[in-house]
C-alpha cells in the first residue's frame, strides 16, 4: 500500500525526531524473519529503549539527510529494519543478540558518533557493557580505596587494642 504525500511527510518527521534523540542507528536485513520472531524482537527492543522501524529506504534517507546518520545512506538498500537508541549500545545489543539466535536477521551496519560502522563495528559496539554496568563498575572503583583504607585502619585499631604480646 503506497503512502500519499502527507503520510510520507509524517513518516519523515517521525524518523527525523527519532534520529535527533538517538545516539546509535543499526541496520539489519529482515528477509525471511517470521512475524512471530519480529514481534519478539520488537518487544525486546521496546523493553531496552530501542525503537525499531521498517521503513522505505527513500523515506529513511530523507529523514536522516543532513544529520549524523546521513553517512549510512549508502547502506540503506533492501528490506531493512532500522534500530534507533538513545543509549549508545542498546540498539546494537538488541539486534546482534537477536541475530545470534535467528540466522535470518542479518546485521548490515550502523552509525555511532557520526561514523558509519560495518558489521564488525556493530558487533564490537554490542560487546561494550551497558550504561548501568559501567556506572556500577565506576562506583566499585571509587569505593575500593576507601574500603581498603577502612580495613587497614580497623586492623590497626584492633592491634592497638590487644594486650602486648611477650
Amino acid at each position: 500500500m503506497s503512502l500519499n504525500r502527507g503520510e510520507k511527510e509524517q513518516v519523515i518527521k517521525r524518523v527525523t525526531d527519532l534520529a535527533a534523540k538517538a545516539q546509535t542507528l543499526v541496520l539489519a536485513e529482515y528477509r525471511g524473519v517470521t512475524v512471530a520472531d519480529m514481534t519478539r524482537l520488537r518487544a525486546n527492543a521496546r523493553s531496552q529503549g530501542v525503537t525499531l522501524s521498517v521503513l522505505k529506504n527513500t523515506l529513511a534517507r530523507h529523514a536522516v539527510a543532513g544529520g549524523p546518520f546521513a553517512v549510512a545512506s549508502e547502506q540503506m538498500t533492501g528490506p531493512l529494519v532500522y534500530g534507533f537508541s538513545e543509549d549508545a549500545v542498546a540498539a546494537a545489543k538488541v539486534v546482534v543478540d537477536f541475530a545470534k539466535s535467528n540466522d535470518k536477521l542479518v546485521v548490515r551496519g550502523g552509525v555511532f558518533g557520526g561514523k558509519a560502522l560495518d558489521v564488525s563495528g556493530v558487533k564490537q559496539l554490542a560487546s561494550i557493557p551497558g550504561r548501568e554496568v559501567l556506572l556500577a563498575q565506576l562506583c566499585g572503583l571509587l569505593m575500593s580505596p576507601i574500603t581498603r583504607t577502612a580495613v587497614v585502619l580497623g586492623a590497626l585499631a584492633a592491634k592497638k587494642g590487644e594486650p602486648a604480646a611477650a
